[in-house]
């Protein structure tokens, strides 16, 4: 299944790719086609797994914060956070390689009570300094347990960040709600109240992995 925010910019490389894999039938040099060959081919197999959307299900809990995005722990710290929360925070970020899924997920019910869509750079998605610089939105959402703030920082490579969220919304746990194109990141930040489940290096699945988790209040 492809992603139905990406749908477009596949469409364009698949047609792309096509074009490529016909001009090697026509190209009469023998040596030449092959490289058209090989590029469509692999052009059209490397959008096919990029624009990917494999159903996922989240955990049966409500007192847990899961993962927004698929890809690897870069980055575990406590900061102060004054965006949203205005208090001190642990801030878990989520590297996104061009070979994750990269649909975004919900991490946790409740309503965006936050939502903030900021121009900006595009260093390396894993600089520590990519989620105050870099193209991205910033989302928050409030339930009963308070708040946390989640966002899509795109990268070097990413230049476009998708999302179908706004302000007033109620959300649920491990929906879709939108996409980073072509390698990312995303940051979780949330009150120190929250028990961290994971660490660095870890892999973690969008909707699936469990981040932080609270006692039930």
């Amino acid at each position: 299944m492809i992603s139905k925010y990406g749908i477009n910019t596949f469409l364009f490389a698949a047609l792309f790719s096509i074009v490529l894999i016909v001009l090697s039938f026509f190209v009469s040099n023998g040596w030449l086609k092959y490289p058209f060959l090989i590029v469509g081919i692999a052009f059209l197999i490397f959008n096919i797994n990029f624009f990917r959307d494999p159903e996922r299900t989240p955990p049966d809990k409500k007192n847990i914060i899961v993962s927004p995005a698929d890809g690897e722990i870069v980055i575990v710290k406590e900061t102060f956070e004054k965006r949203f929360l205005n208090e001190e925070a642990v801030q878990v970020s989520i590297f996104m390689s061009p070979l994750n899924v990269h649909v975004n997920r919900i991490p946790i019910e409740g309503k965006v009570d936050y939502l903030n869509y900021v121009r900006g750079e595009y260093l390396v998605a894993f600089h520590e300094k990519a989620d105050l610089r870099n193209e991205r939105s910033e989302i928050g959402i409030t339930n009963k347990f308070g708040k946390m703030l989640f966002t899509q920082v795109a990268g070097f490579v990413a230049r476009r960040v998708v999302f179908d969220l706004k302000v007033g919304d109620t959300v649920k746990m491990g929906n879709r709600f939108g996409m980073i194109k072509f390698g990312s990141r995303s940051d979780i930040v949330v009150p120190k109240g929250w028990k961290l489940k994971v660490k660095l290096g870890d892999k973690v699945t969008a909707g699936e992995t469990i981040l932080f988790e609270r006692e039930n209040e």
